[in-house]
């Protein structure tokens, strides 16, 4: 008997199908160990030992593992084949190594890219060991990540209440947008013009020409910069005599992209199906480990991380097949396109992400939802890669008048030949239409007269800030991190509050830029671009087997702790002063009076300067306590808040003043009411930050409970407010949930009504939860999501493990909820703790020793 080990479930179960009874094919879960998030961890004093840490769930999985091999012949380690799989292989192999189960059994590790019988097979028969060179690199990365999340944080903690933790790669993502976000503030728009006209030559039909010479200069995009100018150039235009000068049309080609990688895969996704990283390599996931076709699983794609962008020979013969039946020979070249990757850090799994076979068409797959949408992308992207090139004809018209001084030009662009554009057009930024405008044919030295002149005022934008497309595109081009980590760290920098999404872009919190101006300042050297892309080359030299990991390590840690120990005598004066420096332009913003930004609106004699409090920094008055002035980092003085502790103004409706305040459990709103003991008090509601409250909306927010009507029933009146577990409506004793706090303001009797309806049809205290979803079996049991009073949880026998924020229950997979029962389990289960596995209830209770305080999981 031979055992093989894959990483996930439902990858053993098609595998086990295919290599037949010989073989049993086990899941590990994907890894076993791990680094414990505590002190000590790497140890730089002991060469960079680590300390790995075996989760009781994962001990489960090793142990049934060993089970299987001690009666075994042959051990086939067959997780993914890139760098972190042959860490999952190594560390699996230690962890049987010390259970001493591998006396005479063989050890071989395969790697194949798809999951189909044929390359299965063909693994099998090619073992090889370990790679020790790439697991060097995962250990290099692994402590890397490590020293700086857990030497940072502390010091992060120390200067910056309200910080959360810093990052190898995290912190130089969170620099990206906090520095696209400065370039928006700094921007200033400038005006300019432009000058078109209509244009005939003889016969021909009127055409569009822009000015390109004024007064014998030439005229550029900002070239035209007032309304006077513009109107000088429009007169001169007009009554001008222009002749036809050079006229060319010149055939150009357009190459289609090549196959995905796993950046280029995911900055599509964002782009044609709104997809985040995240939910992008969630459901390619899927796709590569399989899906269920006519009573078989079938792996669809090749693996998803990878940065190679070649397909092997077999594949490109099977997508030529494909082009020609279903378009015809014009729309395949006369020989395979070959695409060689510019990159020199490509991923150890070097084929792009293709089809698996090209036969299986999109439309006859009937695939579901996110998988039928990305499959289809993954398709249609590696058969276009194999296509003949667009062919267009771009025209210039060149026209001047008799002295030279003035001059216009026309361009357009013709289709002649779609080619691949037939099957697949890439997405991009900035958009650009290549077929829209064909020209008339115009003689050379003929007139053109003007029909109709143009003149319009337009400013410059400042630039966009980043969407995950074009985040993932400037980390990829600036060499921060690898393709196959960009989903965890911007996940990461949304759990922590870092920044939050406008739509599908990336806007950073209050927070994020505090920690990026405090690490620009004292820490530069580890969030610059090229020192974060240099370490990333050096990990690659380990990888290929040109640098010691070790000695990777210790170069690295001799300089960065020492500048962590230069940075432990720093005053918190010195701190703030810095970071007022670095945020200026945020925090003071020029007043159109001109007065200094930093003069305090309320006394008018102190400064105002960046403060930390518990929750985090906020703008204060350098005369507290006599002046108690204070702001948001983010909000203006245009409006000079009323004197007291965080004053936004008096309500419209009594008069009376309001206060944002800091308490123990965060903001809240606070405002006297007259001819009552205590003052009326709102929490700020989920999604509401403190930088984004003004009168308006704390004056709505402290009108509640507001009536909504009285009940068609009984005639009692029903009331929307927020409370402890978020927004609700009520009727009586009855409170249902109510999905966002802007429907509170606005929700109608009707919607209430139904509501309250379906709360009392649902049950109330005790009653069974639906399940959201059905996740499948993980250790004999199932997983499912089920919708809880407080929100969705994954349960599993009789563990409740609440989803983190940001994670829908729509978007929870069998692995991320084991990892998520793995972690709760791993704490006791449910609330107030449970028994462990075999502890009878008579067993006398031991103190509990005391915990030691550590520092929060670094994530890279």
């Amino acid at each position: 008997m031979n055992v093989v080990v894959v990483e996930s479930p439902a990858k053993a179960k098609t595998i086990n199908k295919y290599l037949g009874k010989d073989f049993e094919v086990l899941a590990s879960f994907g890894h076993v160990r791990d680094l414990p998030p505590k002190d000590g961890s790497v140890r730089p004093d002991d060469d960079f030992a680590m300390e790995w840490e075996i989760e009781p769930a994962s001990a489960k999985r090793i142990k049934a593992i060993a089970d299987a091999v001690k009666g075994a012949d042959k051990l086939i380690l067959a997780t993914d084949p890139d760098r972190e799989g042959e860490a999952i292989s190594w560390h699996l192999l230690e962890a049987l190594t010390k259970r001493k189960v591998l006396k005479g059994v063989a050890v071989e590790r395969v790697a194949f890219n798809a999951i189909t019988k044929t390359a299965i097979t063909e693994a099998m028969r090619h073992p090889r060991a370990i790679d020790m060179e790439l697991v060097e690199a995962y250990l290099a990365r692994r402590a890397l990540d490590y020293l700086v999340g857990f030497t940072l944080s502390p010091v992060l903690w120390r200067k910056l209440p309200g910080a959360r933790s810093a990052g190898r790669v995290q912190s130089v993502a969170l620099r990206l947008v906090c520095d696209r976000e400065l370039e928006i503030e700094k921007f200033r728009p400038e005006e300019y013009w432009s000058v078109e006209a209509d244009m005939v030559s003889g016969k021909s039909d009127s055409f569009r020409a822009r000015l390109t010479k004024f007064e014998g200069r030439k005229i550029d995009k900002m070239s035209i910069g007032d309304r006077a100018m513009a109107k000088s150039a429009v007169a001169a235009i007009e009554a001008a005599s222009f002749r036809i000068g050079a006229v060319e049309a010149k055939p150009t080609k357009r190459h289609p992209a090549p196959p995905f990688t796993t950046s280029t895969l995911q900055q599509e996704a964002a782009r044609k199906l709104g997809f985040n990283a995240q939910r992008t390599m969630r459901t390619a996931q899927k796709l590569y480990e399989g899906v269920n076709l006519g009573g078989e699983t079938v792996g669809l794609i090749t693996y998803m991380r990878t940065d190679g962008i070649s397909m092997v020979g077999e594949a490109i013969s099977e997508a030529r097949h494909v082009i020609g039946d279903r378009h015809g020979a014009l729309y395949l070249p006369s020989s395979p396109r070959v695409y060689t990757s510019k990159q020199k850090n490509a991923q150890e799994a070097h084929e792009a992400i293709r089809p698996t076979s090209f036969s299986r068409l999109p439309e006859n797959l009937h695939l579901d939802g996110d998988e039928a949408r990305l499959y289809a992308l993954i398709w249609k992207r590696a058969v276009a890669s194999q296509m003949e090139s667009a062919r267009f004809e771009r025209t210039t018209i060149d026209m001047e008048n008799a002295d030279g001084t003035l001059a216009m030009r026309a361009t357009g662009s013709v289709l002649l030949f779609d080619g691949f554009l037939t099957l697949y057009t890439e997405g991009r930024d900035d958009e650009e239409d290549e077929n829209d405008t064909r020209l008339p044919r115009v003689d050379q030295g003929a007139p053109a007269d003007v029909k109709k002149t143009h003149a319009d005022q337009h400013f410059t934008q400042p630039p966009p800030r980043y969407t995950e497309a074009s985040l993932v595109k400037k980390m990829e081009e600036l060499g921060i991190g690898r393709p196959s980590t960009y989903a965890s760290v911007l996940t990461v920098l949304r759990e922590r509050d870092y920044v939050r999404m406008d739509k599908t872009r990336f806007i950073p919190e209050d927070k994020g830029r505090v920690v990026t101006a405090f690490l620009e300042n004292f820490f530069s050297r580890y969030v610059e671009y090229d020192f974060t892309a240099e370490l990333e080359n050096q990990l690659d030299k380990v990888s290929a087997g040109d640098l010691d990991w070790k000695q990777l390590l210790r170069d690295f840690w001799t300089q960065f702790s020492a500048s962590v120990n230069e940075i432990g005598d720093l005053r918190i004066g010195e701190v703030l002063e810095a970071l007022n420096t670095a945020l200026a332009p945020h925090i003071y913003p020029e007043r159109e009076d001109g007065t200094d930004p930093r003069e305090c609106p309320s006394c008018k004699q102190g400064t105002l300067s960046i403060r930390l409090g518990k929750f985090g920094a906020f703008v204060g008055c350098s005369n507290y306590p006599d002046c108690k002035f204070t702001r948001p980092l983010g909000a203006t003085d245009e409006a000079p808040a009323a004197e007291g502790d965080g004053a936004l103004g008096e309500d419209p409706v009594t008069g009376e003043t309001i206060y944002l305040k800091d308490g123990r459990f965060g903001p809240y709103l606070e405002m006297a009411v007259a001819g009552e003991e205590k003052p009326k008090r709102s929490s700020l509601p989920k999604g509401w930050s403190r930088d984004t409250i003004n009168l308006e909306r704390a004056a709505k927010l402290l009108s509640l409970p507001r009536e909504v009507g009285p009940h068609p029933e009984d005639g009692e009146m029903i009331e929307a407010g927020l409370g402890r577990y978020g927004p609700f409506v009520r009727h009586g004793k009855t409170y249902a949930n109510v999905s966002d706090i802007e429907e509170v303001f606005e929700i109608g009797l009707n919607r209430a009504v139904a509501l309250i309806a379906e709360k009392k049809a649902g049950g109330g205290r005790g009653a069974t939860s639906e399940p959201l979803k059905e996740l499948g079996e993980y250790d004999g049991d199932q997983i499912r999501v089920m919708k809880g009073r407080y929100g969705p949880y994954v349960k599993w026998k009789k563990v409740n493990a609440t989803l983190p924020k940001g994670l829908a229950p729509e978007d929870v997979t069998l692995e991320k909820a084991v990892e998520l029962i793995k972690e709760r389990d791993s704490k006791g289960g449910k609330k107030g703790g449970r028994k462990p596995a075999g502890k009878s209830a008579a067993s006398p209770k031991k103190k509990a020793p005391a915990k030691k305080k550590t520092a929060a999981k670094a994530k890279g």
